[in-house]
């Protein structure tokens, strides 16, 4: 096998790859729509969120435009190695150059706008303490979103266990705070809470981002090579390609 047929064998495997990831992120962007008794339907229940995580019940619009935009790249990717058409290959080199060019673009803007992250952050926990304090222990929707939570991530509240003073099942338990805030003791009441001390669901997120970040930002290079080792590869297939092939 020639030079030649080594990078078209490569652009084919490669790119069925990428084909297949997207029906799969694409079938899960349309479970997420579909149905309504998934996670994100328990967000739109949530008082006094603010406006922008409401953006966050439109993930599954967000998942099927990535799946579909992966299945035409891995389509174009196949077919244009396979059949060797020009037309192909440099609509496959447009495509993944715009979404180069847009993670570029994102990251700029992600370090520029750290600040209005943190911001919106402050008022997403405002927003989770005060829905709580209100309804957690009263709401079978909401309190069983939060024992999963807390239950996944050994986690406790959204800051920590103040969180869930004055709530329904603070009231109603004799002023104790749910089993995860306090592992392995019972009840758990303020001093075994603070003496427990569990960490918060958002600092143990956080301190888990901050603990992976050389893992996250080694995906995201290992993802623009992968790019740009593609873009080079169908270019050298487009140039060795005649053009009675196109």
């Amino acid at each position: 096998m020639g030079c030649f047929g080594f990078l078209k064998a490569m652009m084919v495997a490669f790119n069925g790859i990428i084909f297949l990831a997207g029906v799969a992120i694409l079938g899960v962007g349309i479970w997420v729509k579909v149905d309504s008794g998934s996670i994100f339907s328990f967000l739109g229940k949530i008082d006094n969120v603010p406006q922008e995580i409401h953006q966050v019940l439109n993930v599954g619009y967000l998942l099927i435009a990535i799946g579909g935009l992966l299945v035409v790249i891995g389509f174009l990717g196949c077919c244009g190695a396979i059949r060797e058409s020009k037309c192909m290959l440099l609509l496959f080199f447009m495509i993944v150059l715009l979404v180069f060019i847009a993670e570029v673009a994102g990251a700029v803007v992600i370090l520029v706008f750290r600040p209005q992250a943190d911001a919106l952050f402050e008022k997403i926990g405002t927003a989770a303490v005060a829905n709580i304090k209100k309804d957690f222990g009263s709401s079978s929707d909401i309190t069983g979103l939060w024992n999963t939570t807390m239950g996944t991530l050994k986690c406790c509240g959204f800051y920590n266990y103040t969180d869930f003073t004055e709530s329904p099942y603070y009231t109603a338990h004799n002023n104790s705070y749910p089993p995860h805030c306090c592992p392995d003791s019972s009840p758990c009441n303020g001093t075994v809470a603070i003496e427990k001390n569990t960490d918060g669901c958002f600092p143990k997120i956080k301190m888990l981002i901050d603990k992976n970040t050389v893992v996250i930002v080694g995906a995201g290079l290992g993802i623009a090579a992968l790019e740009i080792c593609a873009m080079i590869v169908s270019m050298t297939l487009y140039s060795r390609i005649k053009s009675t092939r196109a």
